[in-house]
């Protein structure tokens, strides 16, 4: 009501002697203050009401308008700053969702490079599960069955001969021997009964026989101290070499599991010829020492002869296997 009375006095025909001063009068018949004040009066109220932007300070241009035309400038205004309001938040918006897609392209592209790389672990995985898989063989086989027997017979027989029951030990060192020539014969005329652990359990059971036999000979004072050293620190020093092939040949991860899975097999022994001599000499000795007692030729001058011929021949054995220690085993690779 106020903005209606104040523009209709201002519509009012103004003197002709002064439009300043006129205006002056009419605005302070109307309000009954100074023209300056009514000025900054009506600014604030146009500002308090939503009148954006409306000067009074022309009181020329102001005399003219009306209630109407002022709301409609204050609406265009409001519109105004509405668009341009609007225009801010759509443009915020397009930015927000610039970033937005940038981020869930990454975020993709991460996501992506992830799966890729834990496909490739996976398929890793699989080759390498393949891989030991390849390498593993079936070790139960007749010769390697009889290998073992071999080997857990042998202390039995060293245990027979120190208790003094000489035929006993010669029929089971028969046995032993028999057991040895069958497994190679097997092994050589069936392939499919032949396999890689056999080259190493094979002769692994002939030292830990021949160990337990010099032992229990020497113990029986049927064998010399210096041939059962010898033969003993021959054995020893192959079972050695064995065990460090071993480690050698295994490929990683060197797992105490693996390392004593007798199905992974990582190298091959071959036996140097002076090595195949020797173990025939042994076990030749070995019998005909153990027969002293029981036919009566102890200290026979031939025996004596034989113990040295031993003796000779493992030393050459064992420094075969130094020379030629290139040819005597080969590490088992993947194919590729």
């Amino acid at each position: 009501m106020l903005s209606a009375m104040v523009f209709r006095q201002l519509q009012r025909p103004l003197n002709a002697g002064g439009l300043h001063h006129g205006a002056a009068t009419t605005l302070k018949h109307v309000l009954g203050v100074g023209g300056s004040s009514v000025v900054n009066c009506l600014n604030r109220y146009a500002a308090a009401t939503g009148f954006i932007r409306i000067s009074f300070l022309d009181i020329n241009q102001c005399r003219n308008w009306d209630v109407a035309r002022l709301r409609l400038y204050a609406d265009a205004k409001k519109h105004s700053l509405h668009v341009r309001t609007q225009q801010g938040r759509d443009l915020l918006q397009g930015v927000i969702d610039k970033q937005r897609a940038e981020f869930i392209e990454r975020k993709n592209f991460l996501v992506d490079d992830i799966r890729e790389a834990r496909h490739k672990v996976q398929e890793r995985v699989r080759e390498k599960i393949v891989e030991i898989r390849e390498e593993k063989e079936n070790i139960m086989t007749i010769p390697n069955m009889l290998t073992i027997s071999r080997a857990i017979l042998s202390p039995y027989i060293g245990y027979v001969i120190v208790q003094g029951d000489f035929t006993l030990g010669m029929s089971l060192l028969v046995v032993a021997g028999i057991s040895d020539l069958l497994d190679g014969q097997i092994a050589r005329r069936w392939p499919s009964q032949a396999s890689k652990a056999g080259s190493f359990l094979d002769p692994m059971a002939d030292k830990l026989l021949m160990g337990s036999l010099v032992i229990s000979l020497c113990y029986s004072e049927l064998l010399p101290m210096w041939l059962t050293g010898i033969v003993v620190f021959r054995d020893v020093f192959l079972i050695g070499a064995g065990f460090v092939i071993r480690y050698i040949s295994l490929p990683p991860p060197k797992t105490f599991s693996r390392y004593f899975d007798a199905t992974h097999v990582t190298a091959q022994l071959e036996p140097t010829f002076i090595s195949k001599v020797n173990t025939g000499v042994q076990l030749a000795t070995i019998g005909i020492s153990l027969g002293a007692p029981i036919w009566n030729y102890i200290d026979h001058a031939a025996l004596h002869g034989l113990w040295y011929l031993t003796g000779a021949t493992t030393i050459a054995a064992a420094l075969s296997y130094v020379i030629n220690r290139r040819n005597t085993f080969k590490i088992i690779q993947k194919k590729t």
